[in-house]
């Protein structure tokens, strides 16, 4: 029996990785800000963006599944699986959105006729893509050998992610664009009123003033 003034605990590289372990929903929240930050840049603004992340939820639920299907931890292992997921689903929403807002610039085509024509022609390339990225993964999940149960996270992660978010993709960033699109028709006119009403001298509430 040791004395109970022994007491036990992590080393400083156990410690570590116990911190880094504790850490990884914080680690994925700044990767996504930090895309979403780069694409806001981009396309200089704040709402295309969100159409683009929308597929990040339905990879993430399928890396999860498939990673408790194979009854695996979310280690640091997979969760790098999960960083390199996030640019390769991306990389689908990415061809749609910009199909799009290059339809409706140059050809003048609404929202709802853009998105529908950008998700039937983008709809190769995306499978193409997708097809070969979880090709390239089959083998770290299917993996054997020395070393295996380093590499198979990883592999397990994205392909799972895959699978779900292919399925979706075509579904899911076409509604978020429109609702998107809706919602900055909705504020974008409620600005203008707001201004018009300034410019007839009612207040901006709408409200008006009784006779004394």
């Amino acid at each position: 029996m040791l004395p109970t003034s022994v007491q036990g605990r992590l080393g400083d590289a156990a410690d570590s990785l116990q911190q880094l372990r504790d850490r990884q929903l914080w680690m994925i929240l700044g990767a996504v800000l930090a895309v979403y930050l780069v694409l806001g840049v981009l396309y200089e603004s704040f709402l295309l963006p969100l159409a683009i992340l929308s597929i990040l939820p339905s990879a993430g639920v399928g890396a999860l599944l498939a990673l408790m299907l194979f009854d695996t931890d979310l280690d640091l292992i997979s969760l790098l699986g999960l960083f390199l997921l996030v640019g390769v689903v991306m990389k689908n929403t990415i061809l749609m959105v910009d199909f799009a807002l290059a339809a409706q610039r140059e050809r003048g085509l609404t929202p709802e006729a853009a998105i529908l024509e950008s998700a039937r022609l983008r709809f190769r390339p995306i499978v193409m893509t997708s097809l070969a990225a979880l090709l390239g993964m089959l083998p770290l999940m299917l993996a054997a050998g020395e070393g295996w149960e380093m590499r198979r996270p990883l592999g397990i992660a994205i392909v799972g992610g895959l699978l779900v978010s292919q399925w979706l993709t075509l579904y899911t960033t076409p509604a978020v664009f429109l609702g998107l699109d809706r919602l900055r028709a909705r504020v974008r006119a409620s600005a203008a009123a707001r201004r018009a009403r300034r410019l007839s001298g009612h207040p901006v509430d709408g409200s008006t003033r009784g006779d004394s």
